[in-house]
């Protein structure tokens, strides 16, 4: 699928990973709808006013659903989404502090897995019945984002590795559900990327990280992060697998 003249929804797209899929997608001349809870009126002093924004909660059935209705009633399809809104606090089950909340684990999973999973049926139901857009009969293509700690996660990570390895988990099954309608799935599985999420880190953090990747020595740029999701949109024969974009990183203990 050539993104080209396409209609690209990305969620989390206020910031980091997702506000540079945004960037990306548009310069490439593509009709970005951008999707996050966090924009305001302040948001059109660094976003590209050509971009489509709206506010909306991933983890809201309606939200959602009321947002998609408006974005095909208003371009008449939806050729890509990309999932990129998510969480990463880290708390180990048992510390110091006492046993975890469980409201604390519910947020992470509520957000990184059925916030995705919410995107993904709501814009999936709508794809079924659009146009073929390639001779391969390609009617949508879905990237969601997921971790390398979804493989190996860290001490405190229990919460934000779960909501990780099931967007793994379920990246095969839909791809295989959706295969009949032309629509693929796909999931990107980030190492150690330069966003406002890593830079909530301490330097002692970063710095250990930073030691864990092989090559190339530094933190990752969300434009990569974008020109693979672009590269996965136009290749229509990548479906069902998670690519690892990492520097060859795996994460200790």
């Amino acid at each position: 699928m050539d993104i080209q003249n396409k209609h690209i929804v990305v969620t989390g797209a206020a910031s980091g990973l997702g506000f540079a899929t945004a960037e990306y997608c548009h310069s490439l001349g593509a009709t970005v709808i951008a999707l996050d809870k966090h924009f305001n009126q302040e948001d059109g002093a660094f976003f590209n006013q050509a971009i489509d924004r709206r506010c909306v909660d991933v983890t809201s059935s309606d939200g959602v659903k009321d947002v998609i209705e408006e974005v095909i009633l208003q371009y008449g399809a939806i050729d890509a989404v990309v999932n990129c809104a998510g969480i990463a606090p880290a708390q180990r089950m048992v510390g110091r502090d006492g046993v975890m909340d469980l409201e604390f684990f519910e947020e992470v999973i509520s957000v990184n897995l059925i916030g995705t999973f919410n995107v993904m049926r709501i814009a999936a139901s709508y794809m079924m019945s659009q146009d073929e857009v390639s001779n391969d009969r390609e009617r949508g293509v879905i990237i969601n984002t997921a971790s390398v700690a979804a493989f190996e996660g860290q001490v405190g990570q229990s919460a934000y590795s779960a909501s990780k390895g099931g967007v793994v988990a379920m990246t095969l099954p839909l791809a295989r559900e959706l295969a009949s309608w032309g629509i693929r799935v796909m999931a990107i599985a980030p190492g150690i990327m330069k966003t406002p999420m890593s830079d909530m880190m301490s330097k002692k953090v970063q710095s250990s990280l930073l030691n864990q990747t092989v090559y190339p020595k530094r933190l990752g740029h969300a434009l990569e992060f974008a020109q693979l999701a672009v590269h996965i949109i136009n290749n229509p024969f990548l479906n069902g697998e998670v690519i690892r974009l990492d520097g060859a990183v795996r994460l200790s203990a």
